[in-house]
Order: structure tokens, then sequence, then C-alpha cells
């Protein structure tokens, strides 16, 4: 059974950034207002919304990578919104943080041993041997056999190279990984695959994921919870079998049909 206690929380998460709006006039634009959310040890939450909702700039600042101009991110126990720079470096590591597009975040001049390795270099002291052990491990686990360790980027599916973000997020054993619509460039089979690998390494490493998607299947998959976000605020938010059968907002019932691989009871919609 999964714990219920929360492990990464937003609490009144606000951002704003200023705009021009012609002749020197300034504004603010409001991508995130008063957001609350919650993740717990072991599950998985699923952000869903259509693009420009907010989802990314939330992800930024729960990966410590962007502060919010007010509100509170509490990650075991602690408030990391107010910590100083040398402090959220030694926070981030267990908070990780996965992409559309893993070849931008992959070095290009790297073999997948290298991008894999260079994490687990930089913050454990381990020998040489040590090392090559560990990041073979990895890229096993997640289903990069030993004849592609030493390609690089360019040389790998879109499906490897997701595999490789993710080798490479585990290496420094993160709480939370953050998956920013990780599956939405892969087509159906590798999705399932991808997907089926996600689920297999939370059974055994226990990890929490904040998955963040515009497709409501795939959140129903994966994800114990959903939260639906629209226009910078979460709009509906609860067990995922009374979101997907019940919804209350316009913004999920759109969602939904524009899903059309989820089966609907009738008049749920």
């Amino acid at each position: 059974m999964k714990a219920t206690k929360p492990l990464l929380e937003a609490c009144g998460v606000t951002v704003r950034h200023a705009v021009r709006r012609g002749f020197g006039a300034r504004g603010q634009y409001i991508a995130l207002d008063k957001v609350s959310l919650s993740i717990c040890h072991g599950s998985t939450l699923a952000l869903v919304g259509k693009s420009g909702s907010g989802k990314s700039t939330l992800a930024l600042c729960l990966a410590g990578l962007e502060r919010p101009t007010s509100g509170r991110i509490v990650f075991e126990g602690r408030d990391i919104a107010s910590l100083r720079e040398s402090e959220l470096r030694l926070v981030r590591p267990r908070i990780q943080l996965i992409f559309q597009d893993p070849a931008a975040a992959l070095n290009p001049r790297m073999t997948a041993l290298e991008i894999v390795a260079e994490p687990l270099s930089l913050t454990r002291r381990m020998r040489r041997s040590e090392l090559e052990d560990c990041t073979q491990l990895l890229l096993k686990r997640v289903g990069v056999s030993s004849g592609l360790a030493v390609r690089r980027p360019a040389e790998l599916s879109g499906g490897q190279r997701q595999r490789l973000a993710i080798a490479r997020a585990l290496a420094l054993e993160p709480k939370v990984v953050i998956l920013d619509e990780a599956l939405s460039a892969l087509d159906c089979s590798v999705q399932a695959q991808i997907t089926n690998l996600l689920l297999e390494l939370q059974d055994i490493l226990g990890i929490a994921y904040l998955f963040i998607t515009h497709d409501m299947a795939m959140a129903t998959h994966l994800a114990d919870e959903i939260a639906v976000m629209d226009r910078g605020r979460i709009v509906e938010h609860g067990n995922t079998q009374n979101i997907v059968a019940y919804p209350r907002q316009e913004a999920t019932r759109d969602l939904l049909a524009a899903t059309p691989r989820i089966l609907m009871p009738a008049g749920a919609i």
C-alpha cells in the first residue's frame, strides 16, 4: 500500500512575470495563481492541461529551478522555495526533471555510458571500476543494452534516448521524478514500453512521479491521482477514476473529449 504522507507539496504557489505592453508600459502575466497540490511517497500524480496552462512553470518551481513569486514548496518537510542557492544544490538531486526532448538535455559528444556516469562521478567518490559497474547496472535497469552503451545520443532512437534520460535521473537516487511531457514525442508502441518501465521502476525503487501531460489516456494509465490545470490554476483534483468518470469542470471535459482512447461510462460526460 502506498504511503499517504506528502513528500513534495506546492502551497499557494504564484508566479508572476513582468511583460511589456507598448510605449514603455509594463504589466504582469500570471503564470501560476495560488497553486496547491501534493505528491506522496511512491505515488503518481498526473498534472494534465493544455499547452500554456502553466504545467511546465510549476515543474520548474517544484524542481528548484525557478523561484515562485509567493507561496511555499515543501520537500520532506522543508520549504525549498526559501533556500539559498547553495542549499538548493543539495536538494536538486533528489528531485529530478525529465523533459519531452531528451536530445536537448543530453551531451551529444558523450556516449550513453559517459552520460549516465557523469552525475555519479560529480557527486560520489567511487573507484573507476565501481563507477563503470554502477553505470552499466543503471543502463541495464532501463533496458539499454551494453551494445548501445558506446553510442552517442544521435545514434539512438527516441525511445532509447528517453531510457537514457531516465537512467541518468536515477543515478542520483531521487525521491521524486518529474516527467514533463516525456512521452508525448514517442509513438504509441514506444510510449507503452516506457510507461511499463516507469511502473516497474516505481515498484522496485519506490519513486514518486509527477507526470505532466495533455493526454488523459496516459494520465489514466499511470496516475493514482489527476490534477487538471487551466490558465495557471488547478481547477480539478482527485482520484483518477473519479476524475475520468465524473468530471466537474469544462477544462476536464474538454481534455477527455480530445482523448477517444478512454472508455467512459455512459452519461459520464
